[in-house]
C-alpha cells in the first residue's frame, strides 16, 4: 500500500467518529509512521481520548488503555510478577505490553510512577525485577492530558515530555464542526470503523521514512531553528538535539505520506510548534508564552 493511500484511508475512517481535526489526526499519524510518540493537549472534552481510540480502530493491533489518576502504580503500567498454586514465578503483564498505548489524562498521574515510562518511550522495553523485555513492535503511544489549570493536574517532567515527538494543542471546535459533531453522535451507533491498516503496514511505512532525502539547506534550518531557542532571551531552557531528532522524522514522515522523496524549509515551519512547545521553557516575566516564542523565531530565522 502506497503511504498517502495508507494515511488516507485512517482519515477516511477516524472522520466518521471526528468532527474536524484534520491536522491533529495527521500528526498523529505522523507520529506513527515516524516511529514516535504525541502528546496532545486540551480541556476536557475535545475529543482527544476519543480520536485516539478511532486511530486505534483503524489498525489491526493490540491496544492498550492507562488511565491517569493520583493513585496510579508502577505495576498499573508495566505489570508485575507474583507466585502461582505451584509456587512458581508468573507474570502478570500491564498495558504497556501493546503495539498502541492510549495514556490517558497523564498529568493527573504523580511523577513517581510516571518514570516506569521512560524506558519503555526511549528504548522500547520494560524491566520487572531482573528482567527486561523488548516490547513488540511496532509500539506508538499518544498521551493526553489537560492545560495546567485545570484542577488535580500537574506538569510533566521534562525528562518525559521529551520523549514525545510532538505535543498537540486540540482547541474548541467551530461551530460548523460542533454542528458536524452533532450529526455524527446522532447517528454512532450505526456507525463501525473498519481496520484499514495491518501491523506490518505500518512498520513497512517505518522502513520507508529512511528513503525520505533531507536536503543541507533544510538540515541548516533545524540546526539554526535549534540553537535559536537555547539564545532566545525569553527562553529559559532550550530544545535539546533530540528536538533535531524529532524534526527529521517527522518532516521525513510528512514528506512520505503526501508523496514526496524529500522534505522542505516549509515542512519544518509547520512542525515548529508541535516539536519544540513542549521542549521549552519560557521566562515568567517575559509574557511572551512558548507559543510566541516560536513563532517570532520561525519569523525571523532566516531560510
Amino acid at each position: 500500500m502506497e503511504p498517502k493511500e495508507a494515511y488516507e484511508r485512517v482519515f477516511s475512517e477516524v472522520s466518521k467518529h471526528i468532527a474536524g481535526k484534520e491536522e491533529t489526526i495527521k500528526l498523529i499519524f505522523i507520529a506513527m509512521v515516524a516511529d514516535g510518540h504525541i502528546l496532545l493537549e486540551g480541556v476536557p472534552g475535545v475529543a482527544k481520548t476519543t480520536m485516539t481510540k478511532t486511530i486505534a480502530e483503524t489498525v489491526n493491533a493490540s491496544f492498550g488503555r492507562i488511565q491517569g489518576m493520583p493513585d496510579l502504580e508502577i505495576k498499573d503500567i508495566i505489570g508485575y510478577t507474583y507466585l502461582d498454586e505451584s509456587h512458581s514465578p508468573v507474570l502478570k503483564k500491564g498495558p504497556i505490553f501493546n503495539n498502541i498505548l492510549l495514556i490517558d489524562e497523564l498529568n493527573r498521574a504523580p511523577p513517581k510512577t510516571t518514570t516506569a515510562l521512560l524506558e519503555a518511550l526511549e528504548e522500547r522495553q520494560v524491566t520487572i525485577g531482573n528482567s527486561t523485555m523488548q516490547l513488540e513492535k511496532p509500539f506508538i503511544a499518544i498521551a493526553t492530558q489537560n492545560p495546567l489549570n485545570i484542577e488535580g493536574t500537574t506538569q510533566l517532567p521534562k525528562v518525559l515530555a521529551d520523549r514525545f515527538l510532538m505535543r498537540v494543542e486540540v482547541t474548541y471546535p467551530s461551530m460548523e464542526e460542533e454542528e458536524q459533531m452533532l450529526r455524527i453522535k446522532e447517528k454512532e451507533e450505526k456507525i463501525s470503523v473498519a481496520k484499514v491498516l495491518e501491523k506490518q503496514d505500518v512498520l513497512d511505512l517505518q522502513a520507508k521514512v529512511n528513503s525520505i532525502q533531507m536536503p543541507d539547506d533544510v538540515e541548516g534550518y533545524i540546526t539554526r531553528l535549534v540553537e535559536a531557542t537555547r539564545t532566545d532571551i525569553h527562553v529559559v531552557m532550550g530544545a535539546s538535539p533530540r528536538a533535531e531528532i524529532s524534526f527529521m522524522k517527522c518532516a521525513k514522515a510528512k514528506a512520505l505520506i503526501e508523496g514526496r522523496s524529500s522534505i522542505t524549509i516549509d515542512d519544518i515551519k509547520f512542525l515548529a510548534k508541535p516539536v519544540l512547545s513542549h521542549r521549552l521553557v519560557a521566562r515568567a516575566t517575559g509574557g511572551v508564552g512558548v507559543g510566541g516564542i516560536i513563532n517570532g523565531l520561525v519569523a525571523t530565522l532566516k531560510q
